[in-house]
Formats: structure tokens, C-alpha cells, sequence
């Protein structure tokens, strides 16, 4: 028994193979360049204006089809931001597609495709990129979920 081996799922989550090796692409996780993003705006390097500058098609579909978070905006601290989840590849709209329905996401799940999750403030318009996945059949059930409470 090789005792070096890694514990079966432990990194899968991140890596670009599974336990047994296959190729599965890799979760793009964003949360550093928004901590740092977030920090030049509170020492004062960045305005209001250039960092709440959600696309108002992006801000209806928070409205409508985002899925409500626990986390406070960390720009107006007054409302939660909402996660919105986008899937771009062959054969859908060159702006993507918006998952409006869990059971949606299923529908989109080949090699070619990969999810975008978006969080948004509808109230001051703050957006940031916050991870993006592959929609691969062997990716890992708990990196496909949109839930980013308690990991900002």
C-alpha cells in the first residue's frame, strides 16, 4: 500500500483528474481577485461607479432567477448578493445562457460547456465572476452547486 497516496476526493474538486485519472477540466475559483478588488475599493483606489457597474440585463436576472445568498454586498453592505449562473459553449447564444431552474443546469452538462457563476447585488449594481466549471458528466456533485455561503 502506497501510503503517500492521496485520500480518494480530498483535491478532485480542483484538479484537472478524477480519483481514477480521467480527465475532468478544473473548477476557476475568483475569490482572491475579488477580495483584491474589494480592498482597493475600501482604501480608496477605485470608485463606486467603476466597481458597481452591473450590465442591467445581468441585474434583471439576479431580480428574477438569482439565487439568494447569506452574504451582505461587501460594496453598499445594505442588501445580499445573489449568484447567477451562465453556461457558454457550442450551440447556445453568444451571450450564453442563464440557468433560471435547477433541473436546467443538467441540460447543459457536456465537455464542451462550461458554467460561469456570477454574484450580483441588484441594489448598487456590484458584480464579480466568482468561479467558473466545466459541465462534465464526472465532475464532482458538490463543485456544480451555486451556494458560495460561508466561502467569501
Amino acid at each position: 500500500m502506497n501510503r503517500y497516496r492521496r485520500p480518494k476526493g480530498w483535491l478532485s474538486a480542483l484538479s484537472i483528474t478524477n480519483d481514477s485519472g480521467e480527465v475532468v477540466g478544473g473548477i476557476v475559483d475568483h475569490r482572491l481577485s475579488r477580495r483584491a478588488l474589494i480592498n482597493e475599493y475600501r482604501r480608496g483606489r477605485l470608485r463606486r461607479d467603476q466597481v458597481c457597474d452591473a450590465h442591467p440585463e445581468l441585474l434583471r436576472a439576479a431580480r428574477n432567477f438569482g439565487d439568494a445568498t447569506s452574504v451582505q454586498c461587501p460594496i453598499c453592505q445594505v442588501s445580499n448578493v445573489v449568484l447567477v449562473t451562465y453556461v457558454f459553449g457550442p450551440r447556445l447564444p453568444k451571450h450564453g445562457r442563464c440557468i433560471t431552474r435547477p433541473d436546467e443546469l443538467d441540460q447543459y452538462r457536456r465537455p464542451q460547456h462550461t458554467a460561469y457563476v456570477v454574484e450580483a447585488c441588484h441594489q448598487c449594481g456590484w458584480h464579480h465572476l466568482l468561479r467558473s466549471l466545466p459541465m462534465t458528466d464526472t465532475a464532482p456533485a458538490q463543485a456544480t452547486g451555486t451556494s458560495n455561503e460561508g466561502s467569501l
